[in-house]
């Protein structure tokens, strides 16, 4: 009989067409129980993207090449779902890798790595934060700052976008605090995490944003800001890599 799914796991879907590679994941996550646990197993984008919509998995760990197709074009329609993506990867500090950021996935991991970076990743990732490296950082930072982010709005931006006044305070925040995580964050504008989280979501979707590092590129550029881009979204990176 199939073991009970606690629902306060983090649900996991895995997708590798290496069923070897499938295997060993599948052990090592659930070996975590009851905090995360696996709902499913893909070795092809179109069997990762039924999946997810039947599933509706919390993080998607995705290897980069399945079979010669790129697990990168499955992105948009896996994160469709609220579903996070983590990359799963040999290849560093590959342009494919950033595509896959800029497409929508939420961290890269490299098969190298310890066991134990794998599951920090899928945790952090799951909370909400990006788990990047800075050599990969850097880059997709280029290129976000290359996309026709609004360098030249006046001071009224927010108001134009129709951010609410909350919405902008939490934003003022995280420009002063940017790594800041969502209690710490909370705290200071005298709100729940909950709330936090749902002002965020309301954010990036009328800025056409995906997360806090598009967040940070956008809201520094539109308000002219003169500080070091760089080593904020770093600082940032640094609470999924190193911890709070």
């Amino acid at each position: 009989m199939t073991p009970r799914v606690p629902a306060s796991a983090i649900h996991v879907l895995l997708v590798d067409d290496h069923r070897t590679m499938l295997w060993g994941l599948e052990k090592l996550i659930d070996g975590q129980r009851p905090d995360m646990v696996v709902v499913g197993k893909a070795t092809s984008s179109a069997e990762a993207i039924a999946m997810t919509d039947q599933l509706r998995p919390d993080v998607i760990l995705l290897d980069i090449d399945l079979g010669g197709h790129s697990g990168v074009d499955a992105i948009p329609a896996l994160v469709r779902s609220k579903a996070k993506v983590v990359l799963l990867t040999e290849q560093r500090h590959s342009l494919s890798c950033d595509s896959a950021v800029l497409a929508g996935a939420r961290g890269i991991v490299y098969k190298e790595e310890p066991a134990e970076t794998i599951l920090k990743a899928i945790e952090k990732v799951n909370a909400g934060e990006m788990w990047l490296d800075r050599v990969s950082t850097g880059r997709i930072l280029s290129e976000l700052q290359n996309r026709g982010a609004p360098a030249g709005q006046d001071k009224d931006w927010a108001a134009e976008a129709g951010l609410t006044l909350r919405e902008r305070e939490l934003i003022d925040e995280l420009l002063r605090d940017p790594s800041g995580n969502y209690a710490r964050i909370a705290t200071k504008l005298h709100i729940s995490e909950h709330t936090v989280r749902n002002h965020l979501t309301s954010i990036y979707s009328k800025l056409g944003l995906q997360n806090r590092l598009e967040l940070f590129v956008f809201a520094s550029k539109a308000r002219k800001r003169s500080a070091d881009i760089f080593l904020v979204v770093f600082s940032v990176i640094g609470v999924a890599l190193f911890g709070d």
